[in-house]
Parts: structure tokens; sequence; C-alpha cells
């Protein structure tokens, strides 16, 4: 199979969709991988990286895309790439759909094969979501910290305080990856942290788990509105499967949180746990609404392109070579992981999630695949 990868053009995005030594390991399995010049560069691989294993340098995204059978990418397209995505191309990346009817709908206008890697479920667990959830998770302490300082906006307090002086309060919403890998950077930082969910089973094991500065409450919207107001810094990190981030802090709730308090909205990119959330970019990470400061940036891992680009190689890479040697239609058919992942197959939605939060029309995946 031919294998584009294209450079990322969204906005201060670093990562690139493949390592060179993922690119050697396609290749050993005897498909061709073409790389967009200038495409690893943010990651820290030259051109000469790739061409050393074997791929080819594509001088522009047209050359990339054009005659490509298969897609590697990191985030979402942007409108400027759907006239590059042609029916019966396959693309495997980041999606988001739940969060985008505008791209959800030009998908399917493309009559392409669209796999997302964060719906792709491997006995209840989202592996390749799962790194990058870590990333972002550590990365929204460091952000947290950063933006209560004084000169950014917030209260001015440091997360572990001093000896003699009350560290700051950090409250997590999400056990998952991305909340446990939250909580304990700024259990790490000396803050006093709670960390809530719906998961009784998982708050048991936070409990055992994580270290003493650390306590664990049942979420409910009463309990989330108690805590807010204590709260110094306050981390979005739910999450359900491929569909839109429920609200769990509505704008009223403002009102009772301190001026300076910070936000760090990890699941803007399915449309934010935040009432007031709003997609931003590293270049302009922040917004305040009501006195407390709004952190979304919708590609966080971005910011640390060599430590996510290969993490993200590291775990997308067993399934690209699954895709590619079967193709879409019998990867569907034969893998029940994959199926998970695909969203658009020949211009039809297949996924639940996405049709529910648009109420679109769909097809599960493998109905559609038996037909096809």
């Amino acid at each position: 199979m031919k294998i584009g990868v294209p450079t990322e053009i969204k906005p201060q995005e670093n990562r690139v969709a493949l390592t060179p030594a993922g690119a050697e390991r396609l290749q050993h399995a005897g498909h061709e991988v073409w790389v967009q010049s200038g495409a690893g560069l943010g990651s820290g691989f030259e051109d000469d990286d790739y061409r050393a294993v074997g791929a080819e340098i594509r001088p522009d995204a047209e050359a990339t895309f054009d005659g490509a059978e298969l897609i590697l990418k990191v985030k979402e397209p942007l409108a400027s790439e759907w006239p590059l995505i042609r029916e019966g191309m396959t693309v495997f990346t980041y999606l988001h759909l739940a969060a985008n009817q505008e791209l959800t709908l030009a998908l399917q206008e493309t009559g392409a094969y669209c796999f997302a890697y964060e719906t792709l479920e491997e006995n209840g667990a989202l592996p390749l979501l799962t790194p990058m959830s870590e990333v972002a998770g550590r990365m929204s302490v460091q952000a947290g910290a950063k933006f209560l300082e004084k000169p950014h906006g917030g209260s001015g307090i440091l997360l572990g305080g001093v000896p003699g002086v009350k560290r700051a309060r950090v409250l997590v919403l999400g056990g998952g990856v991305v909340g446990t890998n939250a909580a304990r950077m700024a259990c790490g930082l000396g803050a006093d942290v709670t960390i809530m969910d719906l998961n009784l089973d998982r708050l048991r094991y936070l409990d055992e788990v994580m270290p003493r500065n650390c306590r664990t409450v049942y979420s409910t919207p009463l309990s989330v509105r108690e805590h807010l107001v204590h709260a110094d810094l306050v981390i979005g990190a739910v999450l359900i499967h491929g569909a839109a981030a429920p609200k769990l802090v509505r704008r009223r709730d403002l009102a009772s949180m301190k001026d300076g308090t910070v936000i760090v909205d990890v699941a803007i990119d399915q449309g934010g746990c935040f009432e007031t959330s709003r997609p931003t970019t590293h270049a302009d990470p922040v917004f305040t609404v009501d006195g407390v400061v709004h952190y979304c940036v919708a590609n966080m891992p971005g910011a640390v392109p060599r430590t996510s680009t290969h993490a993200l190689t590291h775990a997308t890479l067993a399934w690209t070579l699954r895709l590619a040697e079967m193709g879409p239609i019998r990867a569907v058919k034969e893998s029940p992981e994959l199926a998970s992942a695909a969203n658009v197959l020949g211009g039809q939605l297949v996924y639940r999630g996405v049709a529910e939060a648009f109420g679109l029309d769909w097809t599960p995946a493998e109905e559609w695949a038996a037909a096809h």
C-alpha cells in the first residue's frame, strides 16, 4: 500500500504521524512510504532521516496525498486539506468528529474511509488515545501552574506552597488516564489535590495508589459546585468514548469561584466540559470569563513533539500495519478494534457517538462493511 505522511498544518502543531523507525517498519512490510518534505522537523527528524530508511520525500501536500492509498496524520484534516482527500482513500488520524459537524459532513462528502485513533477500542481501553492523554494530563498541571502566576492573570498562588504557607487546591474532574496523570503531577508538586469520578471502583483504585495529598470524591453536580468554590486550579479530564464531553461546569458556576482561578479543559477536543470553554492555540492559549482564566488549547501535546511523536508512533504503528495489510473494508470485517475506529466509510457515518451529537443518520461499521 502507498502510505502518505503530510506535514501537520494546525497552528503550532509540531508532531508528525510517523517516526523514521515507523517508516522503516512499514517499508519492511512491503509498503511504500511518502513523507512530505519538512514534516518531521518539528519533532526533530530531518528529511534525510526518512530517506535513510527508504521513505520517499514528497515536495508538498498535494504530492503526498496524490496517489496515496492511506494517509497518516496526527490532527483532523483542516478545510484546505479536504479537497485532497478523495473517494477510496483511507485516512487514519485523531478526528474528534463529535465536536465538529462541519468536518463530519465534509468527510462524508469525500467518500473516503476515515478511521479515528481516539475511538479504537481494545478490551475496553483506548490504546491510541492513552499516550496523548498521558502527555496532556501531565502538561495540564504545567500549564495550570504557569497561568496561576499573577503576570499571566492568575491568582498568584504557588501550587506546592512553601513551609508555613498553604498549598494550592487542585480539582481534577475525571479519574481516567488524563485525570490520573494530572493528579499525580499536581501531587508531585505538593498541591492539595481532589480527584472526582462517577466510577466507584476507579475511585477505590485511585485511593489506594495515589499519594497522601490526593483525596477522591464521588462526582455529582452538587459535589462539583462545592469544590469549585475552594479550587485554585480546575482540570477538566472527562471523556465519553467518541462522544461530546458533558458540561460539568456551567457559566453560572463561575460566579462562585475565586478571581484568578485557572481552568484547564483537556476535553476541549470533544467540545470541552466547561460551558464557557472554546478552543485556543499555543500562540494565544487563554481567555478570561468572569474572572476565571481558561486554558483550552486543543492540541496540547503538540507543544512537546519530541516526546509526543515517539509515544504516538509506538501506539499506532501496529494498527497502521494491520490496516495497511487488510485495507479498510476487510479491516472492519475482521478486526473489531479497527471497526471501532471507523467513523466514516465511503460517505456513510458509522459511529454512534458522532451521529448522536448532531442528530445524523448512521449505520454500524460492521453492517456497512458486510454490504460491501
